[in-house]
């Protein structure tokens, strides 16, 4: 077929990319190499629109092994052991088959993890869907969550943790992130960097079938009303083959054979081999006929854009072939030699005995476009003045059982009750907490880890809402008793192409990378996704931001739930009754305009340090952050957590009473202490200029907020639990 430029845009590309494709090759490309290039020019893999701004990312820190730009980063957790961690997304598969997409969205970053040479031991996810009044929602949630927990149960990782929001701007496009954990010995890390000429390249794992061709490129394109033509694009899972293909991989890498290892993820053989000779500085050539295929007649172009799941590129020493070859028969997995690594710095492709593609390795990589894309900034919203009247006709008890029962609210018991969160025995803290926390295995040590967003904070105003959800992941991980150490992120925006939606990109990254300098809570790893658009209609900007901690002695892990009648109830972090965008404005007055609370850097930081100290001395018996729906709602999810109930203590300032409770202040836990504890910990706290108030006491089963307000544990259990689970069975 000859190439022109209308072809080159059918694969994606602009006009004047084919022009500078043109120009770099000092000829016209044919269709296996317009193929490649519109695979790794596309903005899912060369990250031409994000690039430039990601470079100004805090991604150094003293525990970061590796940072961005392998397939995944890695931290130090002491004892010689590493924690490999990302988080990518699987949106637009997802989009249109939910299962698949989902499954082979958790599949594509365990491989990302154990290529590194580490075991997954455990999986957390960030689920966005439409409106639950839309049509699609309850199918779209049901595939979703059968194919997180068809395939991480299959592979027998826990999902010890997650997030499920709904809004209508995922009406038309819905976010899957999923994120994976491994542990490995840092002397034992392997990287995706060719080396040495003549090397062997070896494929292994499934064959390759004509699922999942675009895939990447379907990724970086804004759907419309021919989505359901685009289902051959999604990718088909396969986790006992996945399974298989870790347990090679690892046996393999017990030995010294490997060079370099990568997975076949977007844009499958094409990406894998061009990364892999673009970090080594090196050429590679493959020979296609020696690809196995489990379809007749493939051509190049199908078989390097093939995103057939569960394959692996690896680059060995010479003359470990054979031994390798025996490790993945046992497994009874593909194992080919295709190809070898070469000094031309080229990709140079064979098949039927002549040479089908020759492309400079830079121009595709370190050639590849970026664009700074212009952007408007976001004005800072007015706050609102609430009519203050309106509060006199609510009743407290009555809004606070709605708040809990609202859909981003209520318990997602429904959901995580269908993924296996204790298989491999080690984990400590099932999903429902501020964070999942699982053990080392065979070690007093545990890691806790969460994920979060806030598209809400984020649209209203996107360098706030940046700040905001890496303070987030920072709070969930200290209210288990974790010291942070750094985070993943996901990045889900619009088309980058509208200056609105690049804008919310830059201040979205802008706010990540302030708070993540300030805590010292440096980016590793990450992804970003743009293009979450249908019809000219974009998500709202979504920051999925997933973060790790290390609990040196898992035995002193810190729950949310309440302990003991009697003990005294503090709230750690000041309330200045911020309603602005909050869960009561918006559901309660309807009021959605308006600013995000303020982030205060230096108290995230400090309350949450004075939070650790506190609960090293022991004094903490339970810690839960405050987010959204303010104080009463962070205390009612502690009461139904731990069966016990509270008694508030009226404020001594003067703050309307629904400002007080409801209001969504940043940098604030609620802490139970015992009675004579109450004095150290008060010192403890004013050393540390900690603000803090006496909330109230913990009692045995009543719920009291004022003399009128009272209200059963009971009452606000069946307000929390029973949303999701009466929606997905209507």
């Amino acid at each position: 077929m000859e190439v022109n430029e209308q072809i080159a845009i059918d694969h994606g590309l602009k006009k004047e990319e084919f022009n500078k494709i043109c120009d770099l090759l000092k000829r016209v490309p044919n269709i296996t190499e317009l193929g490649i290039f519109s695979a790794m020019w596309n903005e899912h893999c060369s990250y031409k629109s994000s690039r430039f701004h990601l470079k100004k990312l805090n991604t150094k820190g003293k525990k970061v092994i590796q940072g961005p730009g392998e397939n995944a980063g890695v931290i130090d957790i002491e004892d010689d052991d590493a924690i490999v961690f990302k988080i990518e997304s699987h949106n637009h598969p997802s989009f249109i088959e939910p299962y698949q997409g989902a499954a082979t969205g958790v599949g594509g970053i365990m491989r990302d993890v154990f290529t590194m040479g580490a075991r997954p031991i455990a999986n957390l996810n960030s689920i966005h869907f439409g409106s639950p009044q839309h049509p699609k929602t309850k199918n779209l949630l049901r595939g979703v969550v059968k194919g997180i927990g068809g395939y991480g149960n299959c592979m027998g990782i826990p999902t010890i943790g997650g997030q499920t929001s709904f809004d209508e701007s995922y009406n038309g496009n819905i976010l899957v992130n999923a994120m994976t954990l491994g542990l490995v010995n840092k002397n034992k890390i392997f990287y995706s960097k060719a080396a040495g000429i003549n090397k062997p390249v070896i494929y292994v794992g499934s064959k390759t079938g004509r699922d999942g061709i675009h895939g990447a490129s379907m990724a970086s394109a804004i759907f419309d009303e021919k989505i359901e033509e685009k289902k051959p694009t999604v990718q088909v899972g396969d986790p006992f083959t996945e399974k298989l293909l870790l347990e090679a991989c690892l046996e393999l890498m017990a030995g010294k054979s490997i060079i370099s290892i990568q997975d076949m993820g977007a844009a499958g053989l094409t990406s894998s081999s061009i990364e892999m000779a673009s970090k080594g500085n090196l050429g590679i050539e493959l020979n296609l006929n020696k690809v196995p295929c489990r379809e007749e007649k493939m051509t190049p172009y199908e078989i390097m854009l093939s995103e057939s799941q569960e394959r692996m590129l690896i680059i060995l020493e010479n003359g470990k072939e054979a031994e390798a070859k025996k490790i993945f028969d046992k497994w009874n997995l593909d194992f080919a030699i295709i190809g070898k690594t070469t000094e031309t710095k080229k990709i140079e492709l064979f098949f039927d005995n002549s040479k089908v593609a020759e492309i400079p390795i830079n121009i595709l990589a370190e050639n590849a476009p970026v664009y700074q894309r212009k952007w408007k900034k976001t004005k800072l919203p007015q706050k609102i003045k609430f009519n203050k009247d309106d509060f006199k006709k609510l009743k407290i008890t009555e809004v606070l059982k709605k708040i809990l029962s609202l859909p981003n609210i209520s318990s997602k018991e429904w959901i995580w009750q269908q993924y296996d969160h204790t298989v491999m025995g080690d984990t400590i803290q099932k999903p429902g907490s501020d964070s999942g926390v699982v053990r080392v295995h065979g070690t007093k040590k545990a890691v806790a880890t969460s994920v979060d967003s806030s598209a809400t904070y984020c649209y209203a105003h996107p360098l706030t809402g940046g700040k905001q959800v890496v303070c987030e992941s920072w709070r969930n991980l200290i209210s288990c008793g974790s010291k942070p150490i750094a985070i993943t992120n996901c990045l889900n925006f619009g088309n980058p192409e509208k200056e609105k939606n690049m804008g919310e990109f830059v201040e979205c990254v802008e706010g990540i990378n302030e708070a993540s300098k300030f805590l010292d809570y440096p980016v590793v790893s990450g992804n970003v996704s743009f293009y979450n658009e249908t019809k000219d209609k974009g998500i709202k900007p979504t920051p999925a931001i997933g973060g790790v901690g290390l609990i040196k002695n898992y035995k002193k892990i810190i729950t949310m739930g309440l302990k003991e009648e009697g003990n005294i109830i503090i709230l750690i972090g000041k309330t200045e009754g911020h309603l602005d965008q909050s869960v009561f404005a918006r559901e309660i007055l309807n009021e959605k305009k308006g600013p995000p609370p303020e982030i205060n850097l230096f108290n995230e930081k400090n309350n949450g340090e004075t939070i650790l100290k506190l609960i090293s001395n022991e004094y903490v018996l339970s810690c839960h952050d405050v987010s959204l729906g303010g104080i009463i709602t962070a205390l009612s999810k502690m009461s139904i957590k731990g069966g016990k109930g509270f008694k508030i203590k009226k404020p001594k300032f003067l703050i309307n009473q629904f400002e007080y409770l409801f209001a969504e202040d940043q940098g604030r836990y609620i802490v139970e202490v015992k009675k004579e504890n109450f004095g150290k910990v008060k010192e403890i706290l004013n050393k540390s200029s900690v603000h803090y108030d006496e909330l109230g006491v913990v009692t045995e089963n009543d719920i009291i907020i004022d003399e009128k307000s009272k209200v059963s544990i009971d009452e606000l259990m069946i307000s929390n639990k029973n949303w999701l689970k009466d929606y997905m069975n209507k």
